[in-house]
């Protein structure tokens, strides 16, 4: 779904840009990713695959803030990285990545499906997405 589409739909929301509540999101990220990490440590594969998941999701909301938009529903943060990927402004693979991610941390939270394989994949992919977006939009004006 374009972005478009999910705002007609009100499954995103037009608002000013706001680096400041981006910033925030961005600080969220790395907490996030940094509990992901201690519960992979201490073997606690369910908790460390929904923090990586959520790493990726403040990452990614932090950008929507920058560039105006408000999420409604997670897949709509997806549909936006998608829309932001087909433009240039992140790297491909940003999307599918995030899907995956959501996808494991929706096993993990309502199926009970989770692995330390799967702790490991996830919080790998939540490592590069957020050092993706986190590290390259501050240091490069904070805009998709």
């Amino acid at each position: 779904m374009s972005v478009q589409t999910a705002l007609e739909k009100g499954h995103l929301q037009r608002i000013p840009p706001d680096r400041e509540l981006a910033k925030k999101e961005f600080r969220e990220a790395v907490a996030d990713l940094n509990t992901a990490k201690k519960a992979l440590r201490l073997k606690d594969f369910k908790w460390s695959i929904v923090s990586s998941y959520y790493a990726m999701f403040h990452a990614a909301r932090g950008l929507l803030f920058l560039n105006g938009l408000r999420e409604r529903a997670h897949y709509a943060v997806r549909d936006a990285l998608s829309e932001f990927a087909e433009q240039g402004a992140i790297k491909k693979g940003l999307p599918d990545d995030f899907a995956a991610a959501m996808n494991a941390r929706e096993g993990a939270d309502y199926r009970y499906t989770y692995s330390e394989e799967t702790a490991r994949q996830v919080l790998g992919i939540a490592e590069e997405f957020t050092a993706e977006l986190v590290t390259r939009k501050t240091r490069n004006g904070m805009r998709a």
